[in-house]
């Protein structure tokens, strides 16, 4: 099974896992630690434009755009369609990137949204926001790790990770579309 040589990058391949690595955990706690401090730094605008307003459905349909691929690229691999496979996590990531991008412009102008629910929903509710927030923090690097080993050619080294990465992704980006559900709802 020959893999197109569009998928590798020669200067990836030159890099050895040990520096990737490294440099994947620095931009990811220094991507956390920028995310906190744009959302959690101020509190809400005083005059929030009305397009913000949309934002949050859009973040749910680039969460469940990201999931979509996310299996359909899964599917893909099973059946050992690569180029399909890469071209559909390339679709996921690229979902995932603008839902980053929404996100912060979103949280960084409105602020937090308060949850209303009250009795059983609040403890579910709460269970799934602090799963999915925790898990987003471990996907990143996880993410970037995977497409590393991908793209520089490190196959068996790709599909190691990518075993972890898939389910925590997967369920990162489902848990997204059901807080934003869940907060339409009781929000």
């Amino acid at each position: 099974m020959g893999t197109p040589a569009l998928l590798q990058l020669d200067a990836l391949k030159a890099t050895s896992p040990r520096k990737a690595t490294l440099v994947i955990l620095a931009v990811s706690v220094t991507a956390l630690l920028v995310l906190v401090g744009v959302i959690y730094g101020h509190g809400r605008a005083s005059a929030v434009p009305g397009w913000v307003s949309w934002l949050p459905a859009l973040n749910a349909t680039l969460n469940a755009t990201s999931a979509a691929f996310l299996v359909l690229a899964y599917v893909a691999i099973r059946r050992r369609d690569v180029v399909a496979h890469s071209r559909r996590m390339l679709t996921a990531l690229g979902a995932s990137a603008l839902f980053l991008v929404s996100y912060i412009v979103y949280h960084s102008v409105h602020g937090d949204t308060r949850f209303g629910g009250a009795g059983l929903i609040r403890p579910a509710y709460f269970f799934i926001l602090v799963t999915h927030v925790v898990l987003s923090a471990v996907a990143l690097p996880m993410v970037f790790m995977s497409l590393f080993f991908s793209l520089s050619g490190r196959f068996a080294r790709h599909r190691q990770v990518a075993r972890y990465t898939f389910p925590v992704w997967l369920y990162v980006s489902v848990t997204g579309v059901l807080v934003f559900a869940m907060l339409r709802v009781w929000g």
